[in-house]
């Protein structure tokens, strides 16, 4: 690691933890998801149920909402027009921003863990390395959609509004409000595909032991290259 690349993932973290709505919310909202469940659910059904789905709103609030308005910032502000005339390149920034958003994803989803299986007597995950696969893959896939709001959300608050659409519609269909077995079939089947849906069912799997979920993965890695890609394509430096 340079000593640029150092400065410039510091200087991203410490943006990260001045920004206090963005630093806290992602982090408290699923533990008081996870809490209210835990005082009324039995440590087997926390979980099957409530833990995969309060790890995933973790990752999706940073991926999809928090991402993109800062992008929307540093794009509107005229930062990444300045540094491409520099020898740090905008694309030095935005892998910064990534990276720092990875430690806060690592951060929160390691103390919702804890607070389930030390406070409430979740179950600890039956397969390690393949939870561990999912939770990773599902950040790439929450990245790769964040940029595409950032692509092509023209100003920050676009960006904002875009991202909490887009969050609390997959979240919806997702499994964020209950069970997907209460929404219609086809409905069901549609939030499965997508990618809240798809990382809540693969992270379930790999957290109870059940084996991969293949199709959910293939739905996520889906979204990753067709997002990813389609970002590269939209993508405004200024």
């Amino acid at each position: 690691m340079t000593r640029t690349w150092r400065l410039l993932v510091g200087a991203e973290l410490k943006t990260v933890s001045r920004d206090t709505a963005g630093l806290i919310i992602p982090i408290a909202l699923p533990l008081l998801v996870l809490v209210g469940n835990a005082l009324n659910l039995p440590a087997e059904s926390l979980a099957r149920y409530v833990v995969p789905l309060v790890l995933v709103i973790v990752i999706a609030t940073i991926g999809l909402v928090n991402m993109p308005s800062v992008l929307a910032t540093y794009r509107t502000t005229g930062v990444l027009r300045r540094l491409a005339v520099t020898p740090v390149r905008p694309e030095a920034v935005l892998g910064a921003h990534l990276t720092a958003g990875g430690v806060q994803i690592l951060g929160g989803v390691l103390l919702a863990a804890a607070v389930a299986v030390a406070g409430f007597g979740a179950a600890a995950p039956a397969d390690l390395l393949v939870t561990a696969g999912v939770i990773l893959l599902t950040t790439v896939a929450m990245f790769a959609g964040g940029l595409l709001i950032a692509a092509v959300a023209p100003t920050v608050n676009a960006a904002l509004a875009i991202g909490l659409l887009v969050f609390f519609g997959l979240g919806g269909v997702g499994g964020m409000f209950g069970p997907v077995t209460n929404l219609p079939g086809w409905l069901a089947r549609v939030g499965e595909a997508l990618p809240f849906g798809a990382a809540v069912r693969a992270l379930t799997a790999a957290w109870t032991g059940g084996g991969p979920a293949w199709g959910s993965l293939l739905a996520l890695a889906a979204c990753t290259v067709v997002c990813g890609f389609t970002a590269t394509r939209f993508f405004r430096w200024s």
